[in-house]
């Protein structure tokens, strides 16, 4: 079911607006999930306690395409491949999209895995100082940050491998959902329009009626 609001919340947001594909940037955050489970793992930033990894790729914008839970102990560079897969279910990208991506996916299997997929990288280079500001990638630390407002993502109970993606495919929703207002109160009008900018949705706490 949060899969499905997920994708409907996209399509209406590239109907009204378009997604910006022609720019991608994909990179993972590590959080919290005491008490283990399938998508868990020792957190090399964090004593090795247990923690939750979510390789995210997101359009030019930062909205996000696609949410994969690892354990956290995974390498990023190697869930860029799933990652770009996830992303590639949506529909046809653009001929050679170029993937932002921070200097931890500057190796050779990274560079093998995009060009597997007719893509182009754009990645910082290990040991030299590279600015989050310089180039493109700086909307998917917005997103993590998005992200990480919502508990059940910043420490995570779940254990099951499939409510993990349930919960990542709803704060997902969430946030394209707030982007959307917000964009379509610039936009647009309409007849019960509010006289000022409503607050993001995604500034709100996710509540979840079951």
């Amino acid at each position: 079911m949060a899969e499905q609001l997920r994708l409907a919340v996209l399509g209406a947001y590239d109907q009204l607006f378009g997604l910006e594909l022609e720019h991608l940037a994909v990179d993972s955050c590590t959080t919290k999930a005491p008490c283990g489970g399938q998508v868990a793992g020792p957190s090399p930033v964090d004593r090795r306690k247990q923690g939750l990894k979510r390789s995210v790729a997101t359009e030019a914008g930062g909205i996000p395409l696609a949410a994969v839970p690892a354990p956290a102990n995974r390498r990023d560079d190697g869930l860029l491949a799933v990652t770009l897969d996830a992303v590639g279910l949506l529909g046809p990208l653009p001929q050679r999209p170029v993937i932002h991506l921070d200097a931890g996916y500057d190796y050779q299997p990274c560079r093998q895995v995009l060009a597997a997929r007719a893509m182009v990288g754009e990645i910082a280079t290990r040991g030299l100082p590279a600015p989050i500001q310089v180039g493109r990638r700086w909307v998917i630390e917005r997103t993590h940050a998005w992200g990480n407002q919502y508990g059940k993502l910043r420490w995570c109970t779940e254990r099951r491998r499939l409510v993990v993606a349930f919960w990542l495919a709803l704060v997902s929703a969430v946030i394209v959902c707030g982007r959307l207002v917000r964009r379509a109160w610039t936009h647009y009008r309409w007849q019960d329009r509010p006289r000022r900018r409503p607050w993001p949705l995604l500034a709100r706490p996710l509540i979840v009626i079951v």
